[in-house]
């Protein structure tokens, strides 16, 4: 026989009302809470996991703005870059309209006027600064200004060759900006001339110009020399050597004549009054790199004071348009090649932004099955567990009351 005693009877009980109560009270916070697993007791298992995909969600979130801030960054690049185009497009307009021969001094310095302001709205696109107030085109020197004008008033770039990137993915980091020597600076000149060697001052180079530029490479496949040099031999003959020392053969026609044009390696040139054999030297510069905002500089001073009545006056003017516009035309190209490669990189950046977004939505998917209530099981159990509860209350407030004493 067991024997029950009365305490027995009250500690289990009182035991039980405890146990259906904190059900109650932990379905009742799951319903406030919306949430199934409120404590790692709830569940420990689905509780790991909750803090795992948490975990993951706070990665995402963190590479998202990454996304974010890249996305902002390179398409303000974007817009710079597209200003950048439009103003060399009406500086070229300019350009054109001054190689007119028929303008007068007066319309050669109303378009020169036109060309500075043309040349500081070009500066300031170059300035340009983000969200935070750095400047875009600094490199890794984001506080100094991309482009200072120095004592002579010529463009300078002040910051330097940096460029930074930002992680938008675990191992996936894509660049947000561009220096401005590269854009601005490092831009293809046009292939120019000079008599640096004089001998006969009255001797001048003109019409220097690359016609061929298969003839150019098929001389130089690997890379062009700095630049290549031309005399005049005692029999009139023309004689071409490059920066290496190395005597070129591809020069047509071989004889010298006066203001009459030869090519050499596919680049013409016109040699007047030079005489043959004195020692005069001209050099080609052909590997040369010309800022964009010295072009425009160089236009406009040469606007401003070549007289084309002097001897030589009108080539010399005839060749500034020409290199000017040669200049000008490489100068878009190396935006538009940029232009081109930001274009890659923010496609980078969308295809990254939508793999985190459906990253994102899958693992709170999962997340939510884990740890989100289902209201409708919540609010039945409650049901179920309040009513037990009652009829618990009730029946151990009818076994608290037996005594013997009842019974008497």
């Amino acid at each position: 026989m067991i024997r029950i005693s009365s305490q027995q009877i009250f500690s289990g009980g009182i035991n039980r009302l405890q146990e259906l109560n904190a059900s109650l009270n932990n379905t009742q916070q799951q319903i406030s809470t919306g949430k199934r697993v409120n404590k790692p007791s709830d569940d420990p298992v689905a509780a790991a996991r909750i803090l795992k995909l948490d975990q993951e969600l706070s990665r995402v979130q963190t590479y998202q703005r990454n996304v974010d801030l890249a996305d902002n960054r390179l398409k303000q690049e974007e817009s710079a870059l597209e200003s950048s185009i439009d103003v060399i497009q009406r500086i070229r307009e300019l350009t054109v309209q001054a190689g007119n021969g028929s303008l007068s001094a007066n319309d050669r310095r109303s378009i020169s006027s036109e060309l500075e302001e043309r040349l500081g709205q070009l500066a300031n696109i170059a300035n340009t600064r983000d969200a935070s107030g750095e400047y875009i085109f600094s490199g890794f020197q984001g506080s100094v200004k991309a482009f200072e004008q120095d004592p002579s008033g010529s463009w300078v770039y002040q910051g330097d060759e940096g460029q930074r990137v930002l992680e938008i993915d675990d191992g996936v980091t894509v660049p947000i900006s561009d220096n401005g020597k590269d854009i601005f600076v490092r831009v293809p000149a046009a292939i120019t001339g000079e008599h640096s060697t004089v001998i006969t001052p009255a001797a001048s180079i003109s019409g220097v110009s690359l016609v061929n530029e298969a003839d150019l490479a098929a001389e130089y496949p690997n890379s062009f020399p700095d630049d290549i040099t031309v005399e005049v031999g005692v029999g009139g003959n023309i004689i071409a050597t490059d920066s290496q020392g190395d005597v070129l053969t591809n020069v047509n026609p071989a004889t010298y004549q006066s203001g009459e044009p030869f090519t050499v390696a596919g680049v013409e040139v016109t040699l007047k009054d030079v005489v043959p054999g004195a020692g005069d030297v001209f050099t080609l510069k052909i590997n040369e790199k010309q800022s964009v905002f010295g072009t425009i500089e160089n236009l406009i001073s040469g606007l401003n004071n070549i007289d084309k009545s002097s001897p030589g006056g009108q080539a010399e003017y005839d060749d500034l348009i020409a290199n000017s516009l040669i200049n000008l035309d490489n100068a878009q190209e190396t935006i538009i090649l940029k232009q081109t490669e930001l274009g890659g990189r923010m496609n980078a950046v969308e295809s990254t932004k939508t793999f985190l977004e459906d990253s994102s939505v899958y693992t709170n998917e999962i997340r939510s099955q884990l740890q989100d209530v289902d209201y409708a099981e919540a609010i039945s159990n409650l049901s179920f567990q309040s009513f037990v509860l009652q009829a618990a209350q009730q029946s151990f407030a009818q076994v608290s009351r037996l005594s013997l004493f009842d019974r008497l």
